[in-house]
């Protein structure tokens, strides 16, 4: 059998690669013992149905994934077109403290405790179920206990490092 070789891209060309991997916006939330917090991402996915979980991956640096791996709960809030200022909040863009963050919109909670973003697409509140910890980034699943949907609006989305509307009144073809 031949040898098998593995070889990485340069960091360059993977951010370039993953930039054209468009990716709906979300905030990530989380209250508990150790606070609260929040965070958009755009890695975020279904993983299984049975039993209904998704998975997150945050840096493993940030302040937000201690505090939500403390609390055992995260929600993910789907961020709408009209909801881009929320999202450069969250990702730290406006120097605003947590507090100030939070106060920019209305938040709700359902079964964890997490906060739940009134106005999202969709919310889902989740318990951590395990976390792996690959390179720089946790990933994080997490079994949905509840959610919330929202009304039907052009997603927020993320795609070649620029924010895009996504509406989904028009099939593909």
């Amino acid at each position: 059998m031949p040898e098998t070789r593995k070889t990485m891209i340069p960091q360059a060309e993977f951010r370039e690669a993953m930039s054209r991997l468009g990716a709906a916006v979300h905030v990530i939330t989380s209250a508990g013992p150790a606070g609260e917090c929040g965070v958009t991402a755009s890695a975020v996915c279904s993983v299984t149905e049975d039993p209904p979980t998704v998975l997150v991956c945050l840096n493993r640096a940030s302040e937000t994934n201690r505090v939500l791996k403390a609390n055992g709960v995260f929600c993910v809030n789907t961020l709408t077109a009209a909801q881009e200022t929320l999202s450069d909040c969250f990702a730290g863009f406006t120097g605003e403290t947590m507090v100030q963050r939070f106060g920019r919109a209305k938040w709700d909670r359902l079964v964890t405790g997490a906060p739940i973003l009134r106005g999202a697409l969709v919310s889902l509140d989740c318990t951590i179920a395990s976390v792996t910890e690959v390179g720089t980034h946790s990933v994080m699943f997490g079994e949905i206990v509840a959610a919330r949907f929202g009304e039907e609006q052009p997603a927020l989305m993320y795609f070649k490092r620029r924010y895009k509307a996504l509406h989904g009144d028009h099939p593909a073809g």
